[in-house]
């Protein structure tokens, strides 16, 4: 089976030099600097580099996120703030904002703003594997831990670092919960296509694929409308996505429940399944065209020309053509005027985040080391800082799915 996901930009950032100009007061202390902006400057490489794999962006994460800590955690053996966290200016972009970036002078800003990056990764690095013409099944389970990869990153900021910002993010940013939500249900929800994808090519019982199928419509539609009090203009096309997706899964599910109707001997119940699947899938096709006219962040793909679409449809046409035909011979059942409920619910399949915790503080954080560092010698110096960096867009990698993508799972 074919996926093709939308995907916003990554956040741009402006670089960081991490030069104190006399507050490092020993060698060890300059050696934390130096290496905070070395494994920064390293962890935004790996951001736009096409050969980084999982394994890759963990060490590179951990190797940040180990240091940077020793600006948030308390090291001096009391209840106070890290007195290094607010000592640097951090300026991030969002990514339904543009290159307009926002700004903190906060570790912890910096962390969750680096983090939700991470996260992005792993939802791109998903999309660009199950782009690939012929993704194996080892594959298509890496898609699959990645997506549930960045719903547990998305959600250990929302829960744990987020809460902890002295400035709330403004509406509509990235670290402001409607958005964070939404990103969490969606790499939810595009997990679940994967394990859709599976039932299909394994032939599992057909109420099963039509319950997965109705839990992650319902998880579109959830995601939708988290963004629903969102400004139209940055956050249309995102919302189109998620509408088109719905849709779709809807089709599914009505497709796959009519195959079980028939399997029951509900021959007119299931041809009332199938037409609300065509119902459905013709909604999602006049999305997928309003979603390509829609400006906003996000590719300018065609999905109602990708295989995972096409095939959809095909499997529509024809299990509706069957049930006409049994019914025509065999059963001679009155079809429904109302289309049958679905009130399903999936055993298995579903899928849950993969828990997320940061690394270690690195070694080199010890309290006698951070001792060393005097806040009261850097302020006669500021005058002496260069001026800070712009932000500028991040260049990635093309994502853009092939002709015949397709996720088949052997």
């Amino acid at each position: 089976m074919a996926h093709w996901f939308h995907r916003n930009p990554l956040k741009a950032t402006a670089p960081v030099s991490f030069n104190y100009y006399g507050v490092a007061g020993s060698p060890a202390a300059n050696k934390i600097c130096n290496d905070l902006r070395t494994t920064r400057a390293r962890l935004l490489d790996m951001f736009t580099d096409s050969t980084c794999n999982p394994e890759m962006m963990k060490n590179a994460t951990d190797a940040y996120f180990s240091l940077l800590q020793g600006f948030i955690a308390a090291l001096d053996g009391t209840t106070q703030e890290n007195k290094m966290r607010f000592i640097q200016n951090f300026k991030w972009t969002d990514t339904l904002h543009g290159n307009t970036p926002s700004a903190q002078q906060d570790a912890i800003f910096e962390l969750a703003s680096m983090a939700f990056n991470v996260a992005l990764w792993y939802t791109k690095f998903a999309s660009r594997l199950a782009g690939k013409e012929n993704v194996t099944e080892a594959e298509a389970k890496d898609v699959h831990k990645s997506l549930k990869v960045a719903a547990g990153i998305f959600k250990n900021l929302k829960e744990v670092h987020v809460p902890r910002l002295i400035t709330p993010a403004e509406k509509g940013k990235d670290l402001e919960p409607r958005v964070m939500d939404a990103y969490i249900i969606q790499s939810q929800a595009e997990a679940q296509e994967v394990t859709i994808a599976r039932a299909i090519e394994l032939k599992h019982n057909a109420s099963l694929i039509a319950a997965l199928a109705f839990e992650t419509a319902n998880f579109y539609q959830k995601a939708d409308h988290t963004l629903n009090t969102l400004d139209p203009e940055y956050s249309s096309k995102w919302r189109k996505y998620l509408q088109l997706k719905q849709q779709f899964y809807m089709a599914y599910a009505y497709c796959y429940h009519g195959q079980t109707l028939l399997a029951s001997d509900k021959c007119g119940e299931a041809i009332r399944s199938l037409q609300e699947a065509e119902k459905c899938y013709s909604r999602a096709e006049a999305l997928c065209k309003e979603y390509r006219h829609t400006s906003g962040p996000g590719s300018t793909a065609k999905p109602s020309e990708q295989l995972f679409f096409l095939k959809l449809g095909a499997l529509i046409k024809n299990t509706l053509e069957k049930c006409q035909r049994e019914n025509g011979f065999i059963y001679f059942h009155k079809v429904p005027a109302e289309a049958p409920q679905l009130e399903l619910k999936a055993s298995y399949g579903l899928a849950e985040p993969v828990g997320f915790e940061m690394p270690p503080l690195s070694e080199q954080c010890t309290p006698e080391v951070y001792a060393t560092f005097d806040l009261t010698k850097g302020a006669k110096n500021d005058k002496g800082k260069p001026k800070e960096e712009e932000v500028k867009p991040v260049k990635e990698p093309d994502l853009k799915p092939q002709k015949d993508t397709g996720c088949v799972l052997s």
